[in-house]
């Protein structure tokens, strides 16, 4: 990744607190474009509106600022932006990349000709071609809404491309994963199409996140390509998870920075703590962010997830130095 012109972002999501692992990846992320001599810019991504805790993304940019990051500009948040959105939905609907699905979650599962786990389900295209208009769908499948599909039926269902930390990456997006979903807003006003406007419209040069995404890389390159853009770089770094290998949740404890800025931790404990978990720091050690811009080296960065170790009932210091003691 060349220094010229870097431009990264952090995009916190206001579903829940900032917790330990959230940290984590930003902190390779800021460090990513700071190393860089890059940008940084600061993005809320509010569209999940059912999941939105209130005061979660404040809080989210308080905690992140206590811990000693800042950013290029002020805050982009999506909820203001639909009618970007709008306008790229309109691009993908009247070129029929994308079309109006009214197939509910259980319909997908039922089609599926294989056992199969997880959040992502193949999908045959069932409804490609089946409404000529939103309005048409939306009809038939009322009170439910339907919701934009991604049709792969075009050639070059496969994607290839070079992660910046896991390596090359091919995959056949029509084969494994079919039409996927790309918003479930008759305005597009969804993850996976307006990040993909967004990095595109603010000149996002790489994305840093964690590896959970790692699978949405292909599909987004899809829609990035169809919109006539040219998708990001990305570095996606191991998750912070807990003792039984699943990212953090409440069951492995209280790891909202919150939590720990009100037990009475300093930020230079946390960002220590954090940094030895990345290996830039040989064991946790107190420090600033802006000290560990000399010290990132993506190299240094352990491939395997970090496993969080704390448990409820302790102390901060207590929670972070048991926590480290197994790294």
């Amino acid at each position: 990744m060349s220094a010229a012109a870097y431009t990264g972002r952090l995009a916190p999501s206001p579903t829940g607190a900032l917790h330990i692992g959230n940290a984590r990846t930003f902190m390779v992320a800021w460090l990513r474009a700071r190393s860089l001599g890059g940008r940084i810019l600061m993005r809320i991504e509010d569209l999940d509106h059912p999941h939105n805790k209130p005061g979660a993304a404040e809080q989210a940019l308080e905690d992140l600022r206590w811990l000693g990051f800042d950013w290029d500009g002020g805050e982009t948040v999506q909820s203001s932006r639909r009618a970007v959105y709008r306008e790229a939905c309109a691009r993908l609907s009247a070129d029929g990349s994308i079309y109006p699905c009214v197939c509910s979650r259980a319909d997908v599962e039922r089609a599926q000709s294989a056992p199969h786990a997880g959040e992502q389900l193949y999908y045959p295209g069932t409804c490609r071609g089946r409404f000529r208009t939103w309005d048409e769908a939306a009809a038939f499948c009322a009170p439910r809404v339907p919701l934009w599909r991604f049709s792969t039926a075009a050639p070059g269902g496969t994607v290839s491309f070079t992660d910046n930390f896991a390596g090359p990456r091919s995959v056949d997006v029509a084969r494994t994963l079919g039409d996927f979903p790309v918003a479930r807003d008759r305005d597009g006003a969804g993850y996976m199409l307006a990040s993909v406007v967004d990095d595109h419209l603010q000149g996002v040069t790489e994305i840093v996140r964690g590896d959970d995404l790692l699978q949405a890389t292909a599909p987004q390159t899809m829609i990035a390509r169809a919109l006539g853009f040219a998708f990001p770089e990305t570095f996606h770094v191991p998750l912070a998870v807990g003792e039984n290998g699943m990212r953090l949740a409440k069951r492995h404890g209280d790891t909202r920075i919150a939590s720990f800025r009100a037990a009475g931790a300093r930020p230079e404990d946390v960002v220590g703590f954090l940094a030895a978990s990345c290996g830039l720091l040989p064991e946790p050690a107190p420090c600033r962010l802006c000290e560990l811009v000399p010290l990132f080296d993506p190299a240094r960065i352990p491939r395997k997830p970090f496993v969080w170790r704390g448990t409820d009932g302790t102390s901060v210091r207590d929670a972070l130095r048991y926590a480290t003691r197994y790294m």
